[in-house]
């Protein structure tokens, strides 16, 4: 939530030409960077190559909490300790953020990934400073901590033993399964009301969702792991996000009730928002995938934000305006009343927090 999209997009779009989807990406091509100058001759190499390979790199940022102050977000810090993810979810508002490491919002976005290998020791480092008060984390909220490579590399895993330790309060929002290999550290902590979880739900349409978000599971697979974590009792939300008009946006109702039926106990969604680079990733992608529909979706994203494709206001960025918008709106409070989704969860414990000690030898004396 993170992604920087500051500046709004209301460039008159012509229809890219078609192009041909490749295996197991969401983008269709590579273009290139806004802080580029001179033009990108990465496209007829992925032209060439039916799946392109993904490359794993070192992030030498030298912190790991990114602190915000948007009144649109339910939270004041975050962690991420991924760059760029693999799923390849065509719409994610993220990508635009690879433009600052010289690199395309496109097809790199999802095959060029940075990772922070002592994210966790800075993570303890952070913790322990002095004037650090807690405050509820979202933890994976610009790109997911749990995408593909997390299963290799065990950084989320390694943060939330950090974060059990400390007992400091967190939010986890994912698409993915593998969150259910941690729920030994997840549940003990969410009966302490140290943890929530959000699940993504885009749709319920199995094919759909292969070519929204290629890497991701699949939206049957999401459900089961909604009902796996209310299970083992920790409290799990859905997050419709996006809701993409005239493709998805159709699926409200039906969303909201089977995660409902799943076990999740609260929901929010968040409009189609398309910073930056990703209006002409995801119009490529409308143009290859849902050729019939591109021009009605770019057509009432305009009606929603004063006619322009994107607006990056506070307050309208995630919900647009207009009668399109207000009738979402209304869609939504409605069904989350009669599902009794609509009241907010509990708030997250932050007295428990115990700042960790950076010095192992003081435990061996039996320091207080």
């Amino acid at each position: 939530m993170n992604a920087p999209d500051d500046e709004p997009n209301d460039d008159a779009l012509a229809m890219p030409r078609p192009r041909t989807a490749i295996k197991g990406r969401g983008a269709v091509h590579n273009p290139q960077g806004r802080f580029e100058i001179q033009s990108s001759a990465r496209e007829p190499e992925f032209a060439e190559t039916e799946a392109p390979d993904t490359v794993l790199t070192v992030d030498h940022s030298r912190t790991v909490l990114t602190f915000n102050r948007s009144p649109d977000l339910p939270f004041d810090r975050s962690i991420n300790p991924y760059r760029g993810c693999e799923h390849g979810c065509v719409y994610c508002y993220a990508r635009p953020s690879h433009a600052f490491l010289g690199l395309s919002p496109g097809l790199d976005f999802e095959t060029r990934l940075f990772h922070k290998p002592d994210a966790p020791e800075q993570l303890r480092r952070e913790l322990a400073r002095p004037g650090y008060r807690a405050a509820p984390i979202a933890l994976g909220v610009n790109t997911d901590a749990y995408q593909p490579v997390e299963r290799r590399l065990r950084l989320t895993r390694r943060l939330l033993e950090v974060l059990a330790e400390t007992r400091h309060p967190f939010m986890l929002i994912t698409k993915a399964t593998l969150i259910e290999r941690d729920m030994d550290i997840l549940a003990p902590l969410a009966a302490e009301r140290l943890v929530q979880v959000g699940i993504t739900l885009t749709t319920l349409d199995e094919d759909l969702s292969r070519r929204l978000e290629p890497r991701a599971a699949g939206p049957k697979r999401r459900l089961r792991t909604i009902r796996a974590l209310h299970e083992a009792g920790i409290p799990v939300t859905v997050s419709i996000s996006p809701v993409i008009p005239a493709l998805t946006d159709h699926e409200l109702e039906s969303i909201l009730a089977a995660a409902r039926e799943a076990g999740a106990i609260g929901a929010h969604y968040g409009l189609l928002r398309l910073p930056h680079e990703l209006t002409e990733v995801f119009t490529a992608w409308l143009e290859t995938h849902a050729p019939g529909r591109a021009e009605h979706v770019l057509s009432l994203l305009r009606q929603m934000h004063g006619g322009a494709v994107y607006r990056a206001e506070f307050g309208v960025r995630r919900r647009g305006t207009g009668a399109f918008a207000d009738l979402l709106a209304q869609r939504f409070r409605i069904a989350t009343r009669r599902l009794g989704m609509d009241a907010p969860l509990p708030p997250l414990d932050t007295a428990r927090f115990r700042p960790p000690r950076l010095d192992a030898q003081l435990d061996l004396f039996g320091a207080p």
